[in-house]
């Protein structure tokens, strides 16, 4: 959406409209199959009986992105089986069902599943994901809609999506993650309601983590067009001699009639420029591309191009050249017989990219090192429900942290999503695989694989390949073909070749895990992704004798092998922490799994802070820092496995429900892992910060022991190379960084209350100053909001932090106090509490509840306005014993937008 003044959106008039249709939703939800239907036979549904396959009437939805003709699929001539279910008749009764607004995540309530052998269990997060839900609605099209193309469109349902409109099968999607849109032009009645009926079927074992919930839980849109209008994801622009100086823009755009005459279309593209942090548009082009006619057959496509030469281009530029990315919007109207019939909007960014075998990732012309984070495609205590606000919010966190480049792991992100890359300057590695052929999952992928990779891969591109943030295309994750020899590289080499003939200007790659130099699998890709083989699996003392393969550092190897290709890891570290944790003794190795002494505690299910305990397979940030070092520049960079805590993979403790793995917490809480990797990707920043907190008294409550005299390391993380360790005005000694050393560590600290102070120096002049202090009595509750003011669309978002503190406003690193939050309102106001949470993995108490325990002395609110509404919106937080909080933020309707 873009913002534009009154002159200039009126020079942008069309017939195409854009509707979401995200409102007066009714839903409904079994774990059963309560109809009989499924897209195909799989392992979850070998019991059942009478089933009605719908496999032969949903394939045809793919035709539009299947290359070769003589593969297209026919939709079968006689009715579907499903044409009779009564979920998708328009008199069918839905007055009991929930009402609902997408997108929405039906699993994201709970409640959790606790038991051991659970139906979900850790992995996919412990909430009720399975199932088959209906989602029911109705759609008013306009008598003046009559002869206008109309398609639904869904950018995601998981999954197995089938639709139906006045009770007859149009149509659906299989692959949950994936966007998609149906013409459902024969099926609607102009000038009446109609019904709409979406299924979506989520089996369980069909995911590794967390899957999009269950459901609608992306936006849908109802888009209406003339006959001939330009094609779905139908413009692709691309620039090449790219200097400050100017650029050669070239421009693909896709004209499709739907009509039932063959008519001719002169083609007219203008472009605006476009603020990033506005979202403004330009009032005058700043140039047009040469018009151009072309004919197009009825029912059919066809393409034009057209070129030009932009002078002083305003360059797309990466985190952390830019804090303000620069981006074009594309404007492209088509006329037939002097008649405007449609005017499409793409956004776009203008930069060079190059991919070096010696020097790693160059845009325009610029070295930059990726400083990447792994992201799963949930927002936490909301469930995988998009909402752009809490999206921002992760984005905008590990942009402070000195990210600048996303890993989507490992599927398709929501389009807007990388609207917000685009924007804020991220770089975006856009995965689409996470198995082939060979399964990770009983019910995963590889069930559709063969029928649906092609179309799916090259419905991914075509609708991501404008976004100037996207620097490579993954076709894989550790997929079980790497080592199948000539089989496994033919399979990659297909798909690589898919992608080149949707976009011949990016890479494409599959992230490695155990493929060799030697092999041919990596042959078949662009470039080399590995992961964590580039610092070494299982290869230190600390990890002998655990199961699995011993890999050594191999960056080498590779660039031995591939001296020509970008060599970077698609996942480093998987480092394991719980925040607030710490075990004792602590291991001396710089890294050791967490089955090592002082790693995991398995009754609170937890994993010590002290940063370096890590999965079987992985490595402390320390190790990964030194392999790269070692092989630098030719290691164009890391994405860290993970940016946030995750629903599922709540790895070692498989009975909570969310991941130890993210440098933040699934609050959105900063864990001691934050500050190092600040240190090495912001070694400009002035801090050192100290771990752990110095508050090791005993617990009356829990029982648990005091540390009084006993062994209680302390490490600070700072790009300084020289500190000194005070405790209570003793020095602990004076330290300086070697090679391959990022952390200071005193680890023959004795614990008595008191302060810890360190005094830094960097290049012999004094850098940072840290002290912490032991804390009092735990005295009142502090609220500190993300946003003093929201958007009153009942969809933006403010996130509130509860701090349990002392008299002297220090937080109580141990606090466990239940925190009972409220909303009041005034002035017209209306606020509601959508989730709390704690950052907690082992905390089952339901995401809505306005109730929850403070974890290491924290806990969050999440607060959004009524729809439409304005005024003040106060929230509260009592606690039993504390002096509570209050905070207040204002929700505003802002109406001088235009919107296209």
């Amino acid at each position: 959406m873009f913002e534009r003044t009154n002159e200039a959106a009126t020079s942008l008039e069309t017939s195409r409209e854009r509707i979401p249709v995200n409102g007066n939703w009714r839903f409904s939800r079994t774990e059963t199959n309560p109809d009989n239907l499924i897209y195909d036979l799989r392992p979850d549904a070998a019991s059942l009986t009478n089933l009605q396959i719908l496999k032969p009437w949903i394939l045809p939805s793919a035709n539009d992105f299947i290359a070769d003709p003589a593969d297209h699929h026919q939709r079968p001539s006689v009715e579907s089986p499903g044409s009779n279910v009564s979920f998708a008749q328009p008199k069918s009764d839905d007055s009991s069902w929930e009402s609902v607004t997408l997108p929405h995540d039906w699993a994201i309530k709970g409640p959790f599943y606790t038991a051991e052998n659970a139906v979900i269990g850790g992995g996919m997060g412990r909430l009720p994901s399975q199932g088959v839900g209906w989602y029911r609605r109705k759609l008013s099209i306009g008598a003046a809609d009559k002869g206008k193309t109309i398609h639904l469109e869904i950018d995601g349902a998981m999954s197995y999506a089938m639709v139906w409109v006045n009770g007859q099968l149009v149509g659906g999607w299989p692959y949950g993650y994936q966007s998609f849109r149906l013409d459902i032009t024969a099926f609607v009645v102009q000038g009446d309601d109609n019904q709409l009926a979406v299924r979506v079927d989520n089996p369980v074992q069909s995911s590794r983590w967390y899957p999009g919930g269950g459901g609608l839980y992306r936006n849908v849109w109802l888009t209406k067009t003339e006959a001939l209008h330009v094609g779905q994801w139908g413009t692709f622009i691309t620039s090449r001699d790219v200097s400050d100086k100017s650029a050669v823009l070239d421009l693909v755009v896709q004209v499709e009639n739907s009509g039932t005459q063959k008519r001719q279309v002169q083609v007219v593209t203008e472009v605006y420029t476009l603020d990033s942090a506005t979202e403004r548009i330009g009032d005058r082009p700043v140039a047009q591309f040469p018009r151009s006619t072309v004919s197009v057959n009825a029912g059919a496509k066809t393409s034009t191009n057209a070129s030009l030469t932009l002078n002083s281009p305003n360059l797309w530029q990466p985190l952390p050249v830019a804090q303000n990315p620069n981006l074009y919007v594309a404007v492209t109207r088509l006329y037939s017989n002097n008649a405007l019939t449609d005017s499409y909007t793409t956004r776009f960014g203008i930069r060079s990219l190059v991919y070096s075998g010696s020097s790693g990732l160059l845009v325009n012309g610029q070295r930059i090192p990726i400083r990447g984070v792994n992201q799963h495609h949930d927002l936490g205590s909301l469930g995988a429900a998009f909402n752009a606000r809490a999206a921002s919010r992760q984005l905008e966190t590990l942009r402070s942290l000195g990210a600048n480049a996303i890993r989507m792991s490992h599927n398709p992100p929501t389009p807007e999503l990388l609207d917000l890359t685009d924007r804020m300057g991220f770089l975006v590695m856009d995965e689409i695989f996470d198995c082939w052929e060979k399964q990770k999952n009983a019910n995963d992928f590889h069930l559709i694989f063969a029928d649906w990779s092609e179309p799916d891969l090259r419905a991914f591109i075509r609708r991501d390949r404008n976004h100037p943030s996207v620097i490579s295309w993954s076709v894989g994750n550790e997929v079980g073909e790497q080592t199948d020899g000539d089989s496994g590289a033919a399979i990659a080499k297909r798909l690589h070749d898919i992608a080149k003939q949707e976009d011949p200007t990016r890479p494409s790659t599959a992230s490695m895990n155990v493929a060799k130099p030697n092999m041919p699998f990596p042959a078949a890709l662009d470039t080399v992704s590995l992961n964590y083989q580039g610092e070494g699996i299982r290869d230190t003392p600390a990890y002998a004798g655990l199961p699995g393969t011993t890999t050594p550092p191999i960056y080498g190897a590779f660039h031995a092998a591939f001296p020509d290709r970008l060599l970077l890891s698609t996942e480093t570290a998987a480092s394991l922490s719980t925040r607030g944790a710490f075990f004792f003794p602590l291991t001396s190795e710089t890294s050791a799994p967490s089955s090592a002494a002082g790693g995991a505690n398995s009754t609170l299910r937890q994993v010590s802070s002290y940063e370096v305990y890590t999965t079987p397979f992985g490595a402390s940030p320390d190790k990964v820092f030194a392999a790269q070092d070692a092989n630098s520049p030719y290691v164009a960079g890391e994405f860290v496995w993970a940016g946030w805590d995750y629903l599922g993979e709540p790895d070692p403790h498989y009975s909570a429900r969310s991941s130890n793995f993210g440098i933040i917490d699934l609050a959105g809480f900063k864990k001691e892992r934050w500050w190092l990797y600040m240190a090495r990707w912001r070694p400009e920043e002035r801090f050192a910060h100290i771990l752990p907190h110095w508050s090791w008294g005993a617990d009356n409550t829990t029982g648990e022991e005091g540390r009084e005299g006993k062994v209680t390391p302390v490490h600070v993380f700072t790009s300084a190379d020289e500190g000194e360790l005070w405790v209570n005005g003793e020095s602990m000694g004076r330290l300086r960084k070697g090679e391959g050393v990022y952390r200071f560590r005193w680890d023959g600290v004795v614990y008595q209350p008191g302060e810890v102070r360190v005094e830094t120096w960097k290049g012999g002049r004094e850098w940072a100053e840290e002290r912490v202090r032991t804390v009092g009595r735990k005295e009142r509750i502090r609220l500190t909001v993300d946003r003093g003011v929201i958007k009153g669309d009942g969809v933006d978002l403010a996130f509130i932090t509860a701090e349990v503190v002392d008299g002297r406003g220090d937080v109580m690193p141990r606090a466990d106090d239940e925190i009972t939050f409220e909303v009041e309102s005034k002035g017209g106001g209306v606020g509601e509490i959508v989730a709390t949470d704690n950052g907690d993995p082992y905390d089952f108490v339901a995401f809505p509840s306005k109730r929850r325990k403070a974890f290491a002395g924290m806990a969050l609110a999440i607060v959004k306005s009524g729809s439409g509404v304005k005024g003040e919106l106060t929230v509260t937080a009592e606690g039993k014993g504390l002096k509570g909080a209050k905070s207040k933020i204002r929700a505003q309707v802002k109406l001088s937008m235009i919107r296209i």
